[in-house]
């Protein structure tokens, strides 16, 4: 039986491989080719409403929504620059998941994990819509509707005990709608320090899976409980309000020092201090000041023909690194005519102190700041001084990563109660941004003028612009929050000389002070009062430090 089924099979296999060769070859010369009809074009306005749901998801955003541009020319530089950034983007991924896999080494009998293949294919993706956004903040947002068909070949290899497992990924097909935020825009290349990325909805994705060779998605449910996976944990990383953020420059380069708190100092007393006038006695002061500001000093009052001066003066200097500013205190002997001569001087580092504590410090003067010196051997007397450092309530949003978030952020809220709203010492931040549309009668040279409770303080001046940008900041120390309080700016123009028309008022602003006490801060734009269009933009905080 054996022998006869294999002469059957051999038998067979003759005839039916010709047979089927010279079929083949019959259908192939005599078959008529199929004619092709040229597809028939027609104008919308002919198209049925069945048609015309078929091609909505065809038509890009640039033309459904006139909030987004069209950017051909984006989507030509990137196609030019796809090349180089395919490599850069597949280097940046392994970077940033070979060090997940070797978390996963030894764990369920792996062995190893890593990268046959990483290639992201030839075709680029394509931005079909690029919508910006203004806001109040230091900040720019950009909308890019992305679309990419790719054809990347992503081979994983994974050796679970004495198997070789092999993961392919290919054909993704990507459709998502990403918010960037470039923040904050500085004064050093590119003009902005990071990219924050989040995601508005849920990413269309879909892509085939092959592992060992075979399909796996088109296993009956898995394709669908793999996409919803994958939008669960995308979603969970980078779905608004949490974001990706990306650091662009060294924050060193353009680090800003905040207010952080306020330095409170008691000038209690000195004794013993030189004699410098011709009577034999002095006519001391003390000027305090804090290192790395620009704000003038703060003096005592000037007690006349006393060695042994007591004043109980206090103060209060803005703090914005703790770890490294220096109280810096001189005594001077006050002249009628002439300099004033320096009795002594003495620094107290600032972490020295422990926050909410007051200190009290009896300092031995020094000529200058070489302790060292074997020359200086005059005693110059002392100085008792007494010191607390106030950090200021932290922001009442924190932002926290979220367990499983690579890179994200949260915000979470906290409330504060009304006693400590309305209670305590603090800082009042007004940042005037710039102006819009300030048109003068005579002349267009605009400056700023923030009035508050007696204190009067201006921007610089810029010539022949209706829109000035400003962008600077003016602080005013308060023993209590400023809740009856207004404040005015006003937008003035001025020319050189003499004349009843060189000065020339734009537009002024009120702004009563009781929503930045209870919200923390504003930022908005304002109309002008006796302007026909003008508006100002003005950032205003408060912060406390109770």
């Amino acid at each position: 039986m054996t022998i006869l089924s294999t002469l059957t099979g051999i038998i067979g296999f003759g005839i039916g491989v010709p047979f089927g060769l010279f079929l083949g070859f019959y259908f192939f010369i005599y078959s008529k080719p199929k004619i092709i009809k040229e597809p028939i074009a027609r104008s919308l306005y002919e198209l049925d409403n069945t048609d015309l749901l078929n091609l909505l998801n065809d038509i890009p955003l640039w033309v459904k929504c006139p909030d987004y541009e069209r950017v051909d020319w984006l989507n030509k530089f990137i196609a030019d620059l796809w090349p180089y950034l395919e490599k850069a983007t597949c280097a940046s991924i392994r970077s940033t998941t070979e060090p997940m896999f070797e978390e996963y080494i030894g764990m369920f009998q792996i062995k190893a994990i890593g990268y046959e293949k990483l290639t992201l294919g030839t075709l680029p993706p394509e931005i079909y819509g690029l919508k910006i956004i203004e806001t109040n903040e230091n900040e720019l947002v950009l909308e890019p509707a992305i679309r990419w068909a790719g054809n990347p070949n992503i081979i994983l290899v994974v050796k679970l005990l004495s198997f070789r497992i092999t993961i392919q990924i290919v054909d993704i097909q990507l459709l998502m709608t990403p918010r960037l935020t470039l923040k904050p825009l500085v004064p050093t290349l590119p003009c902005f320090a990071n990219i924050m990325v989040s995601l508005l909805k849920r990413p269309e994705i879909d892509f085939g899976m092959n592992v060992l060779g075979g399909d796996v998605m088109s296993v009956p449910g898995l394709y669908h409980l793999v996409q919803r996976t994958i939008k669960i944990q995308v979603a969970s990383l980078y779905l608004w309000p949490q974001s990706l953020d990306i650091s662009i420059l060294d924050p060193s380069t353009v680090a800003i020092n905040k207010p952080v708190g306020i330095l409170h100092v008691k000038v209690v007393r000195a004794h013993k201090l030189l004699k410098m006038d011709f009577l034999g006695t002095s006519d001391p002061y003390v000027k305090l000041s804090l290192s790395g500001e620009k704000f003038p000093a703060k003096k005592t009052t000037i007690k006349k023909r006393n060695l042994n001066p007591v004043w109980n003066e206090k103060f209060k200097l803005i703090v914005k690194d703790p770890s490294s500013q220096v109280l810096q205190l001189e005594v001077f002997d006050w002249d009628k005519v002439g300099g004033h001569d320096r009795l002594g001087m003495q620094f107290v580092p600032l972490k020295l102190l422990i926050a909410n504590e007051s200190k009290e410090f009896k300092l031995d003067l020094l000529k200058h700041t070489f302790i060292g010196d074997p020359t200086d051997k005059k005693q110059r007397g002392n100085i008792v001084i007494e010191l607390m450092y106030a950090p200021f309530r932290e922001e009442n949003i924190k932002l926290d990563s979220p367990p499983g978030g690579l890179g994200s952020k949260e915000s979470s809220f906290e409330r504060l109660s009304e006693a400590e709203v309305l209670s305590g010492a603090g800082l009042l931040s007004v940042i005037v941004q710039g102006a819009e549309d300030v048109d003068g009668v005579r002349h267009n040279n605009p400056y700023a003028v923030v009035r508050f409770r007696g204190e009067k303080k201006k921007t610089k001046k810029l010539k022949k612009t209706r829109n000035p940008l400003w962008n600077e900041e003016f602080q005013f120390m308060l023993e209590e929050p400023p809740l009856n309080d207004m404040i005015r700016i006003q937008v003035n123009s001025r020319r050189k000389g003499i004349g009843f028309h060189s000065k020339e008022c734009l537009g002024k602003l009120d702004i009563n002070l009781t929503d930045v006490v209870h919200n923390g801060r504003i930022n908005k734009k304002y109309h002008l009062l006796n302007s026909k269009n003008g508006k100002i933009h003005v950032e205003i905080k408060w912060t406390s430090t109770c």
